[in-house]
């Protein structure tokens, strides 16, 4: 029954099983920032350490899920919790074919506005957005709705920003819009520079606190009572059967992978489940890869040769 809702995923498997019978481990890679480095960097220390052929390939969470499940792909470098629950009670509490390692980065979800923004429009919460009169500060189109960045396309996050502007009501007010996020962070650059309004979602860790003087809009704390997040893969009504009307609760980043490698590659199975990394780190990749346009192998490379005791300690 699961399956069934995985299509795309499950073609993706079947592409990508001759990748991995040719290469010994193969690492997914998310299309952020942070993930992109995790994965590079995990290539590397395992190629350094453990003498394997290591692959990077291109997904989607639910892609590389379903590959760790079916053995094609090994490695997913950076999991969002809660925001990948779904995919976690499927394939490592129900099927038991993926694995998620203990150690975390913690991280946190909001929406923000400039500073700039927040003192001329006088916004301060998150609900204030439903407002018609406050929406039209951030009307940059004159169609008398204002715009909202809610994340990337197939971004888990970007599904529950939906249900959370449904469930404060500012879906009737804002448009919910979706882009890449290079482009949505050149989009705060040059509102700040213009001195526009902007309100867009933001995260941590991220480099977007470093560049910008950012002020979160207050919520109600999280209540567990109150969320009912249900994603697209979940069920196709998934929007009209959830609600999110408070914060986020906090959130933490693992690496997830196949249990099959405790069976090909016991030494790299547990490695992964002794990775870790700190906020601080994961701060510094976004930012390398992000404001200064380093190529995330020769950072890789780079951060391993400067980190060799924090990596050595990976394989003990």
């Amino acid at each position: 029954m699961i399956k069934s809702v995985f299509p795309v995923a499950i073609a993706a498997t079947l592409l990508f099983s001759s990748t991995a019978m040719a290469q010994d481990v193969v690492i997914g890679v998310p299309n952020w920032a942070s993930a992109g480095a995790t994965a590079h960097i995990l290539k590397i220390a395992i190629e350094d350490n453990l003498g394997l052929e290591v692959a990077l390939q291109n997904g989607t969470n639910p892609i590389i899920f379903e590959a760790m499940d079916s053995g094609a792909m090994h490695v997913h470098p950076e999991v969002w919790m809660p925001n990948q629950q779904n995919l976690h009670d499927t394939f490592v509490t129900e099927k038991g074919t993926v694995a998620m390692n203990p150690n975390t980065v913690l991280s946190d979800q909001n929406m923000c506005v400039t500073r700039d923004t927040a003192e001329r429009t006088g916004i301060e919460a998150l609900s204030d957005l439903s407002n018609p009169v406050m929406a039209t500060n951030f009307d940059t189109d004159g169609d008398g709705m204002g715009e909202v960045w809610i994340g990337g396309a197939g971004w888990a996050s970007t599904n529950v920003e939906k249900i959370r502007a449904q469930s404060y009501g500012y879906d009737e007010t804002m448009q919910l819009v979706e882009m890449d996020e290079a482009l949505a962070m050149a989009q705060v650059g040059n509102a700040t520079a213009q001195g526009e309004n902007i309100v867009f979602f933001c995260y941590t860790p991220h480099h977007m606190f470093s560049l910008y003087d950012l002020v979160k809009l207050t919520e109600p704390a999280f209540d567990a009572d109150q969320w009912n997040v249900i994603q697209p893969t979940d069920a196709p009504n998934w929007l009209e059967l959830s609600t999110a009307p408070t914060a986020w609760d906090a959130t933490k980043l693992h690496v997830f992978y196949s249990l099959a490698l405790a069976d090909t590659h016991p030494l790299a199975a547990e490695m992964l489940a002794n990775v870790s990394f700190n906020t601080e780190q994961v701060n510094g990749m976004v930012y390398a890869m992000s404001v200064e346009g380093q190529d995330p192998a020769e950072f890789a490379r780079a951060w391993v040769d400067a980190n060799g005791e924090f990596v050595d300690a990976w394989f003990q």
